[in-house]
């Protein structure tokens, strides 16, 4: 297995009675909230942890892209990815990732990713996305143009690393005369790509594909609803004709360990729970605006949203009982992932060691734990062949 540490840069000084006002601390929370004084210092403290997981031994970090919210402070995820090729060493810098269909000009993705792959010297993860609902929100796009303008974008990224310019592209929304991305990546034909996604099916479909094989993310999802996704694109390769690797599948959920179970779930307690409560939170019309999904994903995805971000009200215990944080002394952290990985199949971990208002002592102590206590006795894991799960999900 590996094993990577995703920051999603949250506001921690949010006042949490916001909800009093306001339904969500996603796109209509007055930026006001914000203080820039405090900002500054946890940008910077941010960036010091992520760095600190590559001294841990991590094999890599990761960031994202949202928009006008407390939940993450990265609207522009390569300015962080920037910092990150720079002050890491041998880590892999994930961007998970840039939401294509939210660009008038994805070139700017092609040569954004292009650069980081150089100044690492072929570190780079390339994560694509479709953003979720909020974002497009934020940005007046329309969602249902989302599948449509994902798929454009990305052919006109993979043909601006992979072909010879210049050349003319043109598509429904995309038109250039003159293609001929300066510079090339380092790693060819181009940056290993990664799709997270919440569920939705013409994802799974698309990433699995003989022509891309992507590593597939599921994000944020309770374990039953994690190994039915998963099951999805191991039975969909087999559809396809090849057996998917477990190092094609990772999961990204929150992660946090202490000295004991009791210790780490009172210590945890108060910051798993705002994050699912307070900084997660959002109507349903928010997170899924019409359009959006296809009926086929939304039925996909029913228990999900009822259980989801609209939901609120969860306790860590909650969370725990359905494998949405993994929470523990080290021997539980690690027996929990050993469960899950031999239930669900999956190659790659991507914890988050901070969350919500998690303060920086805890963050650094949970992270030296899981480096040293955790990721030892679960590399030998999640190599094995996957054919069981395949049918999983008929």
């Amino acid at each position: 297995m590996k094993f990577y540490m995703i920051h999603l840069m949250p506001f921690a000084d949010l006042d949490l009675n916001y909800d009093k006002t306001y339904n969500s601390a996603w796109v209509t929370l007055p930026n006001t909230y914000y203080d820039p004084s405090k900002g500054a210092k946890l940008y910077n403290r941010y960036i010091d942890e992520l760095v600190y997981a590559d001294e841990l031994g991590f094999d890599g970090v990761c960031c994202n892209e949202h928009h006008q919210n407390a939940y993450g402070l990265m609207p522009i995820p390569g300015v962080i990815a920037g910092a990150l090729v720079r002050e890491t060493k041998r880590c892999q810098v994930a961007v998970l990732g840039r939401a294509l269909p939210l660009l008038t000009y994805p070139l700017s993705v092609a040569e954004e990713y292009a650069m980081l792959d150089n100044i690492s010297n072929g570190r780079l993860i390339a994560g694509f996305v479709r953003g979720i609902g909020a974002e497009y929100h934020s940005t007046g796009v329309n969602p249902a143009e989302s599948h449509d303008r994902f798929h454009e974008a990305h052919d006109l990224i993979l043909q601006a690393w992979t072909r010879p310019g210049p050349f003319a592209f043109e598509g429904k929304y995309y038109h250039i005369e003159y293609v001929n991305t300066w510079p090339r990546p380092v790693q060819q034909p181009h940056p290993p790509i990664w799709i997270p996604s919440q569920g939705s099916r013409e994802t799974i479909e698309w990433a699995s594909h003989p022509s891309r094989k992507y590593t597939y993310l599921q994000t944020f999802s309770p374990v039953d609803q994690l190994a039915r996704f998963m099951a999805l694109y191991y039975q969909q390769a087999e559809k396809y004709g090849y057996q998917a690797s477990t190092q094609q599948l990772g999961w990204a959920t929150p992660v946090y360990v202490s000295d004991s179970d009791e210790a780490a779930r009172r210590e945890a307690r108060p910051h798993i729970e705002a994050f699912y409560n307070k900084f997660l939170r959002m109507p349903v019309e928010m997170l899924l605006p019409p359009g959006y999904l296809s009926l086929a994903s939304m039925q996909a995805v029913t228990d999900k949203i009822r259980s989801g971000p609209a939901a609120g009200g969860y306790t860590i215990e909650d969370l725990s009982a359905k494998g949405m944080i993994i929470c523990g002394s080290p021997d539980s952290v690690a027996q929990q992932l050993e469960t899950y990985q031999k239930q669900v199949k999956f190659g790659k971990l991507i914890a988050m060691t901070q969350f919500g208002t998690l303060p920086h002592d805890l963050t650094v102590r949970s992270m030296e734990l899981f480096a040293h206590k955790v990721m030892p006795r679960l590399r030998h894991i999640g190599e094995e062949a996957a054919t069981a799960q395949v049918h999983a999900a008929e």
